[in-house]
């Protein structure tokens, strides 16, 4: 029951978050698939260029997932460099760790971290990213103070989340797909799957956690905090996607 209420409100407890993300690996590529129209792909190879990477370079991709990401970043370091995805869901570990980088791309590592408390060295990496995973922060301000830690002076920390339209008729539709229909259909692959409720309480945390999420501008604020600076973002996909990327800098 509390599972359930935490996911309706859009705030979940990390172990619940961890436990969530385990129990529904197996279908979480399909269902962004789905609930995309395998636009997803395309979002995460521009927050892969707004990562500013050049071949040789090290980038960190945080809650990696099942490394989607993480291998957008590996196309742009090539062979010579090299990509870490992290994340604290072992089961979407194991998922990533199943997929092969392409041709002339770096094959990514995927390791077990905490994005509250990162295990690497300030300075460590080029570039670090997030993509659909800010939002599950435990603490959202910490979570970015690590990232920026973690990357060299001039280095970029880019954030890809899903955000809420304001104008309609997209704004309308936006309420449709992500407050109805995709519950809805969390709902009907947990009754066709193992019908304990992870997946339907999963697809109703989605919608809600995007609306208690900072706004754009907010969010950039938050990366000003981080200790970024030369702060920008692009909205795409008619306003339900923003990409906020930052330049890490070594003191104000």
């Amino acid at each position: 029951m509390a599972r359930a209420q935490g996911a309706a409100a859009g705030r979940l407890e990390a172990r619940q978050v961890q436990a969530m993300f385990d129990r529904i690996s197996g279908v979480y590529d399909l269902m962004n698939t789905a609930m995309t129209a395998g636009l997803h792909h395309r979002w995460r190879e521009r927050a892969a260029d707004m990562a500013a990477l050049s071949p040789g370079m090290r980038a960190l991709d945080v809650a990696t997932g099942t490394g989607d990401l993480a291998i957008e970043l590996a196309r742009r370091v090539g062979q010579q460099g090299d990509v870490l995805g992290c994340d604290f869901a072992e089961a979407m570990l194991d998922r990533a760790r199943l997929k092969g980088a392409p041709p002339g791309s770096a094959q990514p590592r995927f390791e077990w971290a905490d994005a509250m408390q990162l295990p690497y060295p300030d300075d460590t990496f080029d570039a670090a990213t997030v993509g659909f995973g800010a939002r599950n922060f435990d603490d959202l301000a910490r979570g970015l103070r690590e990232m920026a830690r973690v990357v060299r002076p001039g280095g970029r920390v880019v954030v890809l989340e899903i955000t809420t339209p304001t104008r309609p008729p997209l704004s309308w539709f936006y309420r449709f797909w992500f407050d109805t229909a995709v519950p809805q259909l969390g709902r009907a692959a947990s009754l066709a799957g193992s019908g304990d409720g992870a997946l339907a309480d999963a697809y109703t945390y989605l919608p809600s956690s995007v609306r208690r999420f900072p706004g754009p501008e907010q969010l950039a604020g938050e990366l000003y905090d981080a200790g970024l600076d030369d702060i920008g973002w692009i909205i795409t996909a008619g306003g339900i996607i923003a990409i906020h990327y930052g330049t890490v800098q070594p003191t104000r």
